[in-house]
């Protein structure tokens, strides 16, 4: 199908582009529970509004309400937005979480060598936060057991152990158990 046929399906002009109020470009198509595009129209997730900004408390049971749900891809937005607004020394924890997040997606989507090195590299963005701040368990996490849970499955995926991975069932808990 050529781009203007597309563009016609979709009810859009040819070559135009999803925008948000001030003009920034944002693609507006609706998406599935792991963040992947579907066609216009299409019912989807409802997607996590950009540049929010929560409390680390909140960001936590947000981000945990939908890992519960299998929507790992929405939880790692939440998280951005921490990483993004959050003061510089925690930047690297929620860089980290988000990583953790974004890792689960891929594994979730069969992407095995992408999920692994997510997840590996989350881990050890909360391990150096962990080594830099001395802080174990920050805002109620735990951060140790995350780490094992990120590596864990890693060493799962890549062993082709965990076929498919349902990213609700093998969702960590931010607090713990």
């Amino acid at each position: 199908m050529s781009s203007a046929s597309s563009s016609a399906s979709s009810g859009r002009p040819a070559g135009a582009r999803d925008r948000d109020s001030e003009g920034r470009a944002r693609n507006a198509r609706p998406r599935d529970g792991l963040g992947r595009p579907l066609p216009y129209g299409a019912d989807g997730v409802p997607r996590q509004p950009e540049g929010v900004v929560r409390t680390p408390g909140q960001t936590v049971a947000e981000a945990q309400a939908l890992l519960d749900a299998g929507r790992p891809f929405h939880a790692h937005e939440v998280f951005e937005d921490a990483w993004k607004s959050g003061p510089e020394a925690e930047r690297t924890l929620w860089r980290g979480l988000a990583q953790l997040a974004v890792g689960l997606t891929h594994a979730a989507r069969g992407n095995v060598t992408g999920g692994a090195r997510l997840l590996r590299r989350g881990a050890g963005a909360v391990e150096e936060w962990v080594a830099d701040t001395g802080k174990r368990i920050p805002y109620d996490m735990d951060a140790p057991a995350l780490v094992a849970w990120a590596r864990e499955l890693a060493d799962t995926v890549e062993s082709g152990a965990a076929g498919a991975v349902d990213a609700a069932e093998r969702a960590p808990r931010l607090r713990g158990a």
